[in-house]
């Protein structure tokens, strides 16, 4: 057997898989098509950034992974969720959910993503069990009951006990395994950049809704000086088009208004890239000795951190399996049970933010003003805005 686990998608979510069970001692191979892009102003670099809650934050120490990204962590000490669906984008109704109120941590850590791709790959170059092939693809997928054959573009066939397909949510190993997602469109694009800004965030991540889709901005370190945070603006598909043809100059003074003026003027730090926005889910998640993470096992909307925070649940339980039994490592008991802890979770929150999302959409102002008394009612609850805290921290496993 030339390695244990095979891990197709060197992304995010496909590093940390690596870096975990390399730790654990499992001889772990991770391949995908293209090397990280680790500089923030080279062409395609990621610049959306991940928010890791507590739980993610606290996997991410286990698995050593953590030391290398404290520095460059911002806390969220709170969430604040702003309603502005009014006659004009000003906002109606701030509810403020502070961490405080349920923890003595954070309820998370933002990071950019070019910066945890650069971070990460450095991380898995000083473990011995890790062999990282950046500019490899999985090309095929052969399994039988003891093993499976991965072939890769380079020409070569390895085979291993356990196939990890961490490759996004068009998956190569998904398909080959011939397993079906169900997908939700919602005509929806994001923007995600970064900008700067004259009033400080004080660890503040801030979700506005209006109409077409929240925009959200999370604290990111001083750019050049000044406040800084990453942006993600959802709405509809033809509008985001529009808003990427604009001039910085024009697309500056719109995300402005946009944002409420809540950080004064906003500029740009960064190009704009522009995501689809889907909401999809795996009809099973795993095959014969493969097992199906992160967007290739579920995608939902950029909606309350939950996306790799999800994901990094998704490769706890499978670490966890695989140390309590070795010896059973990508046989169909541990795959079953794999699907077993993570099925109902994952069900749950696509499900719940798919109807966020919905929510976050709403353009008559009956309903908008139906929102903002719900928003309103949730908040004012202390134990309902605690345990919706909690769930969203994880707490509902």
């Amino acid at each position: 057997m030339d390695y244990d686990i095979t891990i197709s998608g060197g992304g995010i979510a496909g590093l940390t898989a690596a870096a975990a069970f390399a730790q654990a001692g499992f001889r772990t191979l991770v391949v995908d098509p293209a090397p990280p892009v680790t500089e923030r102003e080279a062409e395609g670099s990621d610049l959306r950034s991940t928010a890791f809650l507590q739980p993610a934050q606290s996997f991410l120490e286990e698995v050593g992974l953590w030391p290398r990204l404290a520095e460059y962590a911002m806390p969220l000490q709170t969430m604040r969720i702003v309603d502005a669906g009014g006659e004009t984008a000003e906002a109606r109704a701030v509810k403020d959910f502070a961490a405080s109120e349920i923890s003595d941590k954070p309820f998370g850590w933002n990071l950019p993503n070019w910066l945890l791709r650069r971070e990460m790959a450095t991380r898995l170059g000083e473990l011995a069990q890790v062999d990282f092939r950046p500019g490899t693809a999985t090309t095929g997928l052969f399994t039988r009951e003891g093993e499976a054959r991965v072939s890769l573009s380079d020409g070569s066939r390895v085979t291993t006990r356990l196939v990890i397909a961490a490759d996004g949510r068009n998956s190569p190993m998904r398909q080959a395994a011939g397993i079906r997602v169900k997908t939700t469109r919602f005509g929806q694009k994001a923007l995600a950049f970064a900008v700067t800004h004259a009033i400080p965030h004080n660890n503040v991540s801030t979700e506005i809704h209006r109409t077409g889709g929240p925009f959200t901005l999370v604290p990111l370190p001083d750019h050049q000086g000044r406040p800084s945070s990453a942006v993600v603006w959802m709405d509809a598909g033809p509008e985001q088009a529009r808003r990427m043809a604009l001039s910085p100059e024009a697309f500056e003074a719109e995300m402005s208004e946009r944002s409420c003026h809540l950080f004064g003027p906003l500029a740009l730090a960064s190009r704009r890239t522009l995501w689809p926005i889907i909401a999809q889910e795996a009809e099973r998640l795993t095959g014969q000795r493969l097992a199906l993470v992160a967007e290739a096992a579920h995608v939902v909307p950029p909606i309350g951190a939950q996306g790799l925070n999800m994901s990094l649940k998704d490769m706890a339980v499978l670490r966890d399996l695989a140390l309590d039994a070795p010896d059973r490592l990508g046989d169909a008991g541990m795959l079953d049970a794999y699907h077993r802890r993570r099925v109902t979770d994952i069900r749950a929150r696509v499900a719940g933010i798919t109807a966020l999302n919905r929510v976050s959409q709403m353009s008559a102002h009956p309903l908008r003003d139906m929102r903002a008394k719900g928003l309103d009612m949730l908040y004012s609850l202390k134990p309902v805005r605690a345990s919706l805290m909690k769930l969203g921290l994880g707490a509902s496993d």
